[in-house]
């Protein structure tokens, strides 16, 4: 019997799901710049949403591995869409699953699965986004649970979320071992969410600021055990930084791709660009990063799946993987020439899609600087 690979099962339906229905509307979707919530729950009914968590827990049963080549898919489609599917895979119900109630499971994680309600994850702040032993979002223990005071930035899916995971202070001279996550739905008296952002890419990827004022939620919507929150954080950051660096995959395949197809077309002095010598350099130099950001990434996404620590691994990914981004899509315009500043052709959008990547996950700054120490500086 021959057995059937899952994760060339995921990458076809994706791929088929991606080039009928995604980019023949990513341009409408782009320039709208309105929260595809059609697409989005489009995606929920195909069970993408619970692809990390198990059958027997409302899930679909797959991994890490299976959700970055989703994440790769729909990012060669849209970055925006692959953006909001990934922050509801991962960040914005991870923790609500692990240490949730039953009740807070049943009224939202599950909905969620299926495309009914919109997540989304508050970590950041003005004053403490690499540095999160500096949040100053406070979560006070009260009579029947806690008050929380403060605020959030960059919030993706915070204009239109129906509930969030908040990381609060609980103990300020406590530092990091008084960080700990706490569930807020977004009716709760006392929250208030800014306008949306205007984002120079991922245009339909919507980010605001949220607001804290005695922010009144029961005990039980604590996240996790008190005090643990940090700990609990970084058992994903290697799921975050791998699923950032798969969304640069899929950018760059579109951007080699598009490059293809263009330099095939464009004839100039007689003959296609293609022929050329130094657009052919710039086709192989995309080619190759992709080849090594694709061989990075799913090492470490199988360390991920087997248990075996791997943030070195997973950080060197993100960082080269979207460094990679960043090049091919600038390399794209390039080959385009004048075209790819025209807001007609696709170069323009991978060009402004390409520095989302840049933050989420950590800095490029911060990574290096950690990776640097991990080899022995």
């Amino acid at each position: 019997m021959i057995r059937s690979n899952p994760e060339e099962i995921i990458r076809k339906t994706m791929a088929k799901f991606v080039d009928r229905e995604l980019i023949p509307r990513a341009r409408e979707i782009d320039e709208s710049g309105e929260f595809p919530m059609e697409m989005f729950q489009r995606i929920g009914k195909m069970g993408v949403f619970g692809i990390r968590y198990p059958k027997k827990k409302g899930g679909a049963g797959g991994n890490t591995t299976l959700y970055c080549v989703i994440c790769e898919e729909l990012a060669r489609g849209l970055m925006s869409v692959a953006a909001l599917t990934a922050m509801q895979c991962l960040m914005g119900t991870n923790f609500l699953f692990h240490y949730g109630t039953d009740e807070l499971r049943e009224q939202y994680f599950f909905p969620a699965m299926r495309g009914e309600k919109v997540s989304a994850f508050c970590l950041t702040e003005p004053e403490a986004g690499s540095d999160l032993g500096n949040v100053n979002t406070i979560a006070k223990k009260v009579d029947g649970g806690w008050l929380i005071n403060g605020m959030k930035t960059w919030v993706t899916n915070g204009p239109v979320a129906d509930f969030f995971t908040v990381l609060c202070q609980t103990d300020p001279a406590k530092k990091f071992r008084g960080l700990n996550f706490f569930f807020v739905p977004r009716e709760t008296p006392g929250v208030s969410v800014s306008k949306p952002f205007d984002l120079l890419g991922t245009r339909t990827t919507k980010m605001s600021e949220l607001a804290f004022s005695d922010v009144r939620i029961p005990g039980e919507y604590m996240l996790g055990a008190e005090g643990r929150g940090m700990s609990n954080l970084m058992s994903i950051l290697a799921e975050i930084r791998t699923m950032t660096a798969a969304l640069a995959i899929g950018l760059q395949q579109a951007a080699l791709e598009d490059s293809i197809r263009y330099a095939k077309e464009r004839v100039q002095f007689g003959q296609a660009i293609s022929s050329y010598q130094l657009i052919q350099a710039k086709i192989a130099n995309m080619a190759t990063d992709l080849e090594a950001s694709r061989l990075m990434t799913y090492r470490a996404t199988n360390m991920v799946d087997k248990g075996i620590s791997c943030i070195k691994e997973a950080s060197m990914a993100k960082y080269f993987a979207t460094e990679a981004a960043c090049k091919a899509a600038d390399e794209a315009t390039r080959i385009f020439g004048a075209y790819g500043y025209s807001m007609e052709y696709t170069a323009q959008r991978y060009y402004r899609d390409n520095r989302f990547l840049l933050y989420g996950g950590g800095t490029h700054e911060i990574l290096q600087t950690n990776i640097a120490r991990w080899v022995g500086l």
